[in-house]
């Protein structure tokens, strides 16, 4: 199903402002919070949808790329950026969600209560990302490739089913909290009353704790493994690009969500090639007479080959372009050209029969330089 329009999901103008985008988002976010409509697969979807409107408009780079391309600009993170939705989940909505509205006007305690039963909160800590580094060549670059990874990551345990308690058995109420996961201290000074509220040390402020923990995890619910993860490389992409792969990092203590893998993309040198942006740049050396007279010469692409044609009288450093051989433009459409730089190629050893051509070469005036020629390459070298 095709995706609906970010703004017309918010309900905004295009010229919204970001306080409006947040405050529009913020409507639908409390009223298709699942939390507020359980078991309804509807409200969840729009909850979802809601969020991935939210968080493109609300940050002015994702924006500007929305509003040239398109759902099509959401993939790739620059600098700043990362993975758009292509895994949006329901998990990666909530921890939006509570990160920039988790604690106004008692929502979070609302929600937290319904989780953990009247008047109880129990707070469970996402897994931490993981970071890779996935080397690539320009080839791959060029036409997207989808490669598969092994990770060693934090995995649910399997014996309790990420509850960190022994099979046939159930994490209780913390009875130091009574659940709530904050304890109170009241002391009394000159200048009244004083209340400090922190975390439980008994549950660590998870409202749960684990009276017989599961053998195979030691009650952490959670478990070391290895396993295989599938990244998918858009083509364009460079050095300093990275993926954010939702849901695919370590999950967290006793049921807590996972984190993200963070994959950072690196470019390998090519033996043909340097890349300039999405230009691919090349030397090219010829001899004097294609140099000279015009020829054709067959040059290496990323794809194969391609007929390069020399124009006569063309001069050392003079650059060729083949258009469309380059680096495809990420999150957009066409490619970076191919840029060839001539250098005439003098021989490292000349026979007596080439130097008797080239001594009468030499006493020939149209094979000098001559002060005028000089001078022009003196003005092209100043700027």
């Amino acid at each position: 199903m095709a995706k609906r329009d970010y703004y017309e999901v918010l309900g905004i103008d295009r010229s919204a402002s970001v306080d409006e985008v947040k405050k529009a988002y913020r409507k639908l976010a409390l009223k298709y919070h699942p939390d507020r409509n359980p078991g309804d697969k509807g409200a969840e979807e729009k909850f979802k949808e809601a969020t991935e409107a939210y968080e493109v408009l609300k940050d002015d780079e994702r924006r500007k790329s929305y509003d040239r391309f398109g759902h099509q600009a959401q993939g790739v993170g620059v600098g700043t950026g990362g993975f758009g939705f292509e895994t949006f989940d329901l998990s990666e909505a909530l921890r939006a969600f509570m990160r920039d509205f988790g604690g106004f006007g008692g929502f979070d305690d609302l929600f937290m209560g319904r989780r953990g039963g009247p008047g109880r909160r129990r707070t469970v800590t996402r897994g931490g990302n993981l970071e890779i580094k996935l080397v690539l060549s320009l080839e791959e670059i060029s036409r997207g490739v989808t490669k598969k990874v092994r990770i060693r990551r934090w995995q649910r345990c399997s014996t309790c089913e990420g509850s960190g308690a022994q099979p046939g058995t159930s994490p209780i109420t913390c009875p130091t909290c009574q659940g709530a996961g904050q304890v109170q201290q009241v002391s009394r000074s000159l200048f009244g009353q004083m209340v400090n509220v922190s975390t439980c040390p008994a549950c660590r402020g998870e409202g749960m704790v684990v009276a017989e923990p599961c053998k195979t995890c030691s009650g952490s619910g959670r478990v070391r493994s290895q396993s295989t993860i599938t990244v998918k490389v858009p083509p364009g992409v460079a050095t300093g690009n990275y993926l954010t792969l939702s849901g695919e990092g370590n999950v967290g203590l006793r049921g807590g969500p996972p984190g993200d893998v963070i994959v950072f993309i690196e470019e390998k040198p090519h033996p043909h090639f340097d890349r300039e942006g999405d230009n691919l740049y090349r030397i090219q050396p010829v001899s004097f007479a294609t140099a000279a007279l015009g020829g054709t010469v067959d040059i290496p692409t990323l794809h194969g080959t391609a007929r390069l044609k020399i124009p006569s009288r063309t001069q050392s450093g003079k650059i060729l372009r083949l258009r469309d051989e380059g680096i495809p433009h990420l999150n957009g459409y066409g490619k970076g050209d191919l840029l060839v730089e001539i250098v005439v190629w003098t021989p490292q050893k000349v026979g007596a029969n080439e130097k008797k051509l080239l001594e009468e070469l030499e006493e020939n005036e149209q094979f000098k330089p001559g002060e005028k020629v000089q001078a022009a390459l003196q003005k092209a070298r100043r700027g």
